[in-house]
């Protein structure tokens, strides 16, 4: 459930940092409560996961946002994940992307997402672009038991952000070229 909410540059979202103070005029809200998976528990601070999963959605829908000039007013998206059985980050780029045009943002283009996947089985003799079978939105059984998971986000014009874990040592070069055709 992605909702965009727009305000003026004091609802820009303060930040600390080294530096010193700073802000953003956007910002994304990525939230995982336990009953997205079923489960019951504590609902609190941000963890590693809300953390992680709602700054590459951020990063994704970056490119799309208007100039200050053209468009001068915050914006926050709140993705908040209600069942998860796929990419829950790629889920908040499509639907951060849809909740800002609602919203009136001028965005310069629409951005998408999608997790790909690989299930490969190393037997003798065999090679990874011969056995290997890239999958395109992966679930949470491929995601669990499949040797990558590769996030991509972008625009008709071009990608956005990246996103790879793998469970293997690596992966060949016509596998990653495959995977990006897909995506």
């Amino acid at each position: 459930l992605a909702t965009a909410t727009l305000g003026d540059s004091g609802m820009n979202q303060k930040l600390d940092s080294i530096d010193g103070k700073g802000a953003k005029r956007f910002y994304l809200q990525y939230s995982f409560p336990p009953s997205s998976v079923g489960e019951t528990g504590r609902v609190g601070t941000p963890g590693r996961r809300e953390i992680g999963h709602g700054a590459l959605a951020e990063k994704s829908l970056l490119p799309s946002i208007p100039s200050e000039k053209d468009f001068p007013y915050s914006m926050r998206v709140e993705s908040l994940i209600t069942e998860s059985h796929g990419s829950s980050s790629m889920a908040s780029v499509c639907g951060g992307s849809l909740a800002l045009c609602d919203a009136g943002v001028p965005v310069k283009s629409m951005v998408g997402g999608v997790a790909m996947g690989m299930l490969w089985e190393e037997v003798d003799g065999g090679s990874m672009e011969d056995d290997a079978i890239v999958l395109t939105d992966i679930m949470g059984v491929e995601d669990a038991l499949g040797a990558m998971d590769f996030k991509v986000a972008g625009t008709e014009k071009g990608i956005t952000s990246l996103q790879m874990d793998i469970k293997i040592t690596s992966i060949t070069p016509a596998i990653m070229e495959d995977a990006l055709a897909q995506a």
